[in-house]
């Protein structure tokens, strides 16, 4: 072997060496912060639905610690989420190392006190900030920032949503955009061994479910789902913007979290489903659907038109979190909403838990403008793979309409230096 070969050689097996341990660490960083929330966001909400007046102390207290956490132990810088790794991605800048605990914590005490948004971008940011400490250990390393960052976010995600190729495709969708022999790399053998992680731990899928066999006769619905879904999407990135950005909460910081968590007492105390990321909520439609009346259709409708809104209204308040969850709530509720509505009035036999998986894929694909993530995410989610076929055709459909009518995520829009009117 030449010198030049072994150089090479070396050089592989150092990358693929890293990559193991960033599919590792990222991975056990997602792992870590999905089950630490899960239990204490499940332990609070059920205190709060018991002693109601917790509902009033619980985002007060969150959001202020959040705050004073920001002060005095994270360089009193407020966290962008995606934003952050974005660019970092086009600017080859170093994601500072105290954003790992930062978004770990502040996402974690977000949702477990009520903020109505979930860890996945705190998870994001966190694990990317992971990927680039591979970048400084080895000089060169260091031109690979980019590769490491994005295969430890492919690595979060795979934890996160039990499912390596949503991992992949939305490293490739939202961050890196672009694919070379060291990315495919990098990204197999990270997401492999967060993969097998999971597998060591025996964590099943978040909403693990046996899904019936979708019909032909239902695809007319599908399409009328996919449309509405992609004016959603629309709406909820610009209620997320416009809330977030313009809507005046107070000129002094402590003022503008203390009206930020009053706004989140009222309507979590009407609203019990949105608290956190809402998926106690999903659960239990799954495990027992609610009859149709009136009232629960007036109901659903007024929480698929809140969430974003509250969601918003957390991230103003100093929340951390994205619309990953917002998505993922509102999506499964709309899907429900359309099959029931078609039940009831137009003597349609749908099924409802398809029509949730699909109604969050196609909401995920409209508002991230990411189709194959949101296909393979909601796959994971469920644990099944059914409904592929028409999530393989729907998702780009919806991702297209959406991209037409706003051609923005909240994601990239400060890329664009656009003005929102």
């Amino acid at each position: 072997m030449t010198l030049k070969n072994k150089y090479y050689s070396t050089k592989w097996l150092t990358v693929l060496l890293a990559s193991a341990v960033v599919g590792f660490l990222a991975g056990f960083t997602g792992l870590l912060l999905k089950q630490l929330t899960e239990h204490f966001e499940q332990l609070f909400f059920a205190q709060s639905q018991q002693r109601s007046y917790l509902l009033v102390f619980f985002p007060v207290f969150g959001l202020s610690l959040i705050f004073f956490l920001r002060k005095q132990l994270f360089k009193n810088k407020e966290n962008k989420g995606i934003r952050e790794v974005l660019d970092a991605t086009l600017s080859k800048k170093k994601l500072s190392l105290y954003k790992i605990p930062s978004h770990f914590i502040n996402g974690f005490i977000t949702v477990i006190f009520g903020g109505s948004t979930g860890i996945e971008v705190s998870t994001v940011v966190s694990t990317a900030a992971i990927g680039g400490l591979i970048a400084r250990k080895e000089h060169f390393l260091k031109k690979y920032q980019n590769e490491w960052m994005g295969a430890a976010i492919a690595a979060g995600i795979t934890v996160l949503f039990h499912s390596p190729l949503a991992g992949l495709f939305f490293s490739y969708e939202n961050i890196l955009k672009r694919r070379s022999k060291i990315i495919t790399a990098t990204h197999l053998v990270a997401v492999a061994v967060a993969w097998g992680l999971l597998w060591v731990v025996d964590e099943p899928p978040l909403f693990a479910t046996h899904l019936q066999a979708w019909k032909y006769e239902a695809l007319p619905y599908f399409l009328l789902l996919a449309g509405i879904a992609a004016l959603y999407g629309v709406y909820l990135t610009r209620s997320v913007l416009l809330v977030k950005n313009f809507f005046p909460m107070g000129h002094k910081p402590y003022g503008n979290v203390l009206i930020c968590a009053a706004l989140l007492t009222v309507f979590l105390w009407f609203f019990p489903e949105l608290y956190g990321d809402g998926y106690h909520a999903i659960k239990d439609q799954l495990a027992a659907p609610s009859p149709m009346t009136a009232w629960v259709l007036i109901n659903v409708v007024l929480l698929i038109f809140l969430k974003p809104l509250l969601a918003a209204i957390t991230l103003r308040g100093g929340g951390d979190g994205g619309v990953f969850a917002p998505s993922i709530f509102a999506g499964a509720f709309l899907g429900l909403l359309v099959a029931n509505l078609a039940n009831t009035y137009a003597g349609a036999a749908l099924i409802p838990t398809n029509f949730m998986v699909l109604g969050i894929a196609l909401v995920l694909s409209a508002s991230l403008h990411a189709p194959f993530t949101a296909v393979f995410l909601v796959c994971g989610l469920f644990g099944d793979y059914s409904l592929w076929i028409p999530l393989m055709i729907l998702a780009p459909i919806t991702r297209w309409m959406s991209s037409r009518l706003y051609p923005y995520t909240v994601y990239n829009i400060h890329l664009k230096s656009v003005k929102i009117k």
